[in-house]
């Protein structure tokens, strides 16, 4: 027999240098991680960079952490472990998930982990901030400039003249660490101030104060006596409550839902351009923060660029800064116009071939009747604004007007207080009607404004404007068209700003829409998920902070000029030759609304194999149907974006768009079978009748032998069908015999299975009866061999009795001859003798007859016992 080979495993090769030698970074190939966390003992900066030898991403980090280290060498200490082999401590005490992983130490803190993009100047960045936690701010100017920046920024105020410094320092020293640590970002920044004439411009007084300045709410000052001053406190409170006007997005490039959790909050700006994180100036980023910090001060305050002893002043109104003379006179004229708590409603269509929309602005107001001298209302109450709106639909009937050239407001009261009520204005638009948007006159600009008869009449002059053009009527703000400032907070569509760079995620900006062959990597796109459109940024235009603002604006009114950019097909190649015409999403329109042809369009897909089938009945249909009337077309829907009344869920789909009535589309009936004929029928049946009138003979004569050509090919079809019906028949008749010779070996087998069956019950009797014989038979056997053992050891004895007997008969005859030679002389004595001498042979001859019977026995036995056997 042959035993089993044993697996033979081949051990893993040694690890070799995975930096250079002469590198910067000290290799740790064998993963030393005991000898790595001797050197991070004796030194302030420690970079680890751990990897995998066969990690494509590791190599790929490689050359950027040696040109860090070659820039930061003399600071920082670059130690690489190889994290894979199966016999360092590394692999055997740390279990990461990815490669590389970059852990940084200042001194005892860390690690601080890196998991921003793999970028040279991205690593430097960060590293630099793990160096410098905090920054010196030394003049008023520097100040200006660190609370001038779109990222949050915290400043703590600690006078250096205690030893070795000042109570609280090494904590919110500390806290600066705990931010990177936890946003690896770095989206706040931390600075201290030693001067107490520069702290005092941020209303800080007293030493380790700490500040959080933000742009469009109210900065904060730590509170010591609520929260203990400890590292986490302060970091955990920053991160609470800081101010993001604007992120940065930096996806990781593997399966994240990063864009998915953003883009489900609202509407997205988008922004891609060129960032070198270690630049000192940045002019494009200074334009775009600019623009979301006007989009955002929705106080209209101007306390960014006041002076910033106010900046901390918390204990006075936001909007009383804000309100001018003018204004105030203005409202005390119009109190609708103070302070509204306003919501914009949209009504449906009256009817359903209109294009028209009702459109009214919903304000809770007080004081109608009884005024009192002065009234605050500086939140808007969400009951309120609910309450309102189920009253004014209640009433909605009463504002479906088909044409208004003027305003017609109404009053309702509320249901709460005799001193509020509801105001409604509401006018009636055109869904086209756009050019509002770049003139200087809005929907509700006309001199006449009327009150309904089922409403309370009012003196008011002047109506309430859409909720995003509501400065316009205002006329001390000297405002000709919708101001960016404040803008979040004065619309329905309030957009959240991200930032990407373009050097890294250039690819996300072309699936978007930007052109691949531009060589400026700036774009802006608006991405609502919620509507399932994106609007795209015109890259002919210059890319300035006017043009973000317009973009903005145009997006925020509420009938939106910009167009909705819709992803087209850029592989595709147009050929005069093919039959089908390939449609896009930039040809659609044109190959289907603006031809004088009836158009049958297919929607397919690549993966759509049922669609693949039909491609050789379309190429027959289009060489049928005249070209100078007919098109047959398709379009790849998984790579162009269609309208939305022309999507579909289902494919493959047909649609035919007939002549002069392109907007009555018909849909090929999904119950019919695609074939030449029904395609021909569905064809004609749909075909609009204006293609027929003034034929000339020519065209009649066109047309005949087209029908001629049409009825050939039907009765084609019709034999071909008949044909086919009549081979059916036949292999009906051949199957039904078939069928029936099986039904009867069906039978057949039947009988045969009974009879196995039958038999298969005797033979198993028959077996069970040998089965009792041969246990029968078996213990019979037993008994005979234990018998036979018993015969074995009577005749063993009865050999040895025989031995002995035939011991004694030679003694005894040796006695009697030398007896007889004795007695011989003596012949007087001879009777007795002879006497005994008879006896003597008498049992001699007596014992000699037994021995022989015994010896026949055993024999008889042993011969009787083989045979048993």
């Amino acid at each position: 027999s042959c035993s089993r080979a044993k697996d033979v495993t081949m051990p893993a090769k040694l690890p070799v240098n995975f930096f250079s030698t002469r590198s910067p970074v000290i290799d740790l190939f064998r993963g030393q991680l005991d000898y790595a966390d001797q050197l991070r003992r004796d030194s302030e900066i420690v970079l680890y960079f751990f990897y995998a030898p066969w990690c494509g991403q590791s190599i790929a980090a490689r050359g950027e952490i040696e040109h860090v280290a070659s820039r930061l060498s003399d600071q920082v200490l670059f130690v690489a472990v190889n994290c894979w082999w199966n016999q360092g401590k590394c692999r055997k005490q740390k279990h990461f998930f990815y490669f590389p992983v970059i852990h940084l130490y200042h001194q005892s803190f860390g690690p601080i982990e890196y998991k921003g993009p793999m970028s040279a100047v991205y690593i430097e960045k960060f590293v630099r901030r793990v160096m410098t936690p905090l920054l010196y701010i030394s003049s008023r100017s520097k100040l200006l400039d660190f609370l001038s920046n779109y990222e949050p920024g915290v400043v703590g105020f600690f006078e250096f003249n205690a030893s070795p410094q000042p109570p609280g320092y090494l904590t919110f020293f500390t806290s600066a660490l705990h931010s990177l640590k936890k946003d690896y970002l770095g989206t706040i920044r931390f600075g201290v101030v030693t001067d107490k004439r520069v702290a005092e411009e941020i209303s800080l007084v007293h030493s380790g104060s700490v500040y959080l300045h933000r742009h469009a709410n109210t900065s904060l000052i730590y509170p010591k006596d609520i929260m203990n001053f400890t590292a986490e406190n302060i970091c955990k409170w920053a991160l609470e409550n800081r101010e993001m006007l604007i992120r940065w997005l930096r996806p990781h490039g593997g399966k994240s839902l990063l864009l998915n959790n953003e883009l489900k909050k609202g509407p997205a700006l988008l922004i891609f351009i060129p960032y070198n994180p270690l630049a000192e100036i940045h002019p494009l980023l200074d334009e775009i923060t600019k623009v979301a910090l006007e989009y955002h001060k929705c106080n209209k305050s101007q306390a960014a660029e006041a002076d910033l002893q106010h900046a901390g002043d918390s204990d006075s109104p936001a909007f009383d800064s804000s309100v001018t003379d003018a204004q105030l006179k203005f409202s005390e004229t119009f109190p609708i116009a103070k302070y509204p708590c306003c919501n914009t409603v949209v009504l449906p269509q009256w009817h359903s071939i209109s294009r028209t929309h009702n459109v009214c602005e919903l304000c809770v107001n007080q004081t109608l009747g009884v005024k009192p001298n002065k009234v605050h209302v500086p939140h808007c109450n969400f009951l309120e604004i609910e309450a309102a709106l189920d009253s004014f639909y209640l009433q909605e009937h009463t504002f479906f007007q088909v044409i208004s050239n003027t305003i017609e407001c109404s009053n309702f009261l509320s249901f709460y207080s005799p001193f509020s009520y509801y105001t409604a204005c509401c006018r009636t638009v055109n869904r086209h009607f756009l050019s509002f948007i770049s003139s200087e006159k809005t929907i509700f600009e006309t001199p006449k404004v009327a009150f309904s008869s089922h409403g309370k009449k009012d003196n008011t002059q002047f109506s309430i404007p859409h909720i995003e053009d509501r400065n316009c009527f205002i006329p001390d703000l000297n405002i000709s068209s919708l101001n960016i400032t404040g803008l979040s907070c004065r619309t329905n569509k309030t957009l959240n700003l991200y930032l990407l760079d373009s050097n890294l995620f250039w690819i996300y900006a072309e699936r978007l829409g930007a052109s691949r062959s531009t060589h400026l990597k700036e774009f802006a796109a608006i991405v609502d998920l919620k509507e399932e459109v994106h609007y795209v940024l015109d890259q002919n235009q210059s890319f300035v902070g006017p043009t973000l603002e317009n973009f903005i604006k145009n997006f925020s009114v509420l009938y939106s000029p910009l167009k909705r950019h819709l992803v087209d097909d850029p592989s595709v190649h147009f050929d005069e030759e093919h039959v089908v015409t390939e449609v896009t999403t930039s040809t659609f329109h044109q190959t289907v609304f603006l031809s004088a042809k009836n158009v049958l369009l297919l929607y397919y897909a690549q993966w759509c194999g049922f669609c693949a089938s039909l491609n050789h009945i379309f190429i027959q249909l289009a060489r049928l149907l005249p070209p100078d009337s007919f098109t047959v077309a398709r379009i790849d829907v998984t790579r162009n974006d269609l309208p939305w009344e022309f999507m579909t869920d289902r494919l493959p789909t047909i649609l035919f768009f007939p002549h002069q009535r392109k907007e009555q589309s018909v849909k090929f009936p999904e119950d019919f079978s695609v074939n030449l004929p029904n395609l021909l029928k569905f064809i004609l049946h749909h075909s609009s009748p204006s293609s027929s009138e003034h034929c000339t003979k020519e065209c009649l004569h066109k047309e005949s032998v087209l029908q001629q050509g049409h009825i050939s090919h039907l009765e084609r079809e019709i034999q071909k069908l008949r044909s086919e019906i009549s081979a059916l028949h036949q292999a009906h008749d051949q199957l039904e015999a078939q069928l029936s010779e099986a039904r009867r070996e069906e039978y057949r087998l039947q009988q045969q299975k009974h009879t196995l069956e039958k038999q298969h019950k005797t033979l198993q009797l028959h077996s069970e009866q040998l089965q009792a014989t041969y246990d029968q038979k078996n213990q019979e056997l037993l008994e005979m061999a234990e018998k036979l053992q018993e015969l074995a050891d009577a005749s063993e004895n009865l050999l040895k009795e025989n031995a002995l007997l035939r011991i004694l008969v030679a003694s005894r005859g040796g006695k009697l001859q030398s007896k007889d030679e004795i007695e011989e002389p003596l012949q007087s004595e001879q009777t007795l003798p002879e006497d005994n001498d008879v006896s003597l042979s008498t049992a001699t001859a007596a014992l000699e007859e037994k021995r022989i019977d015994n010896i026949d026995t055993t024999e008889t036995e042993h011969s009787s016992g083989n045979r048993t056997e």
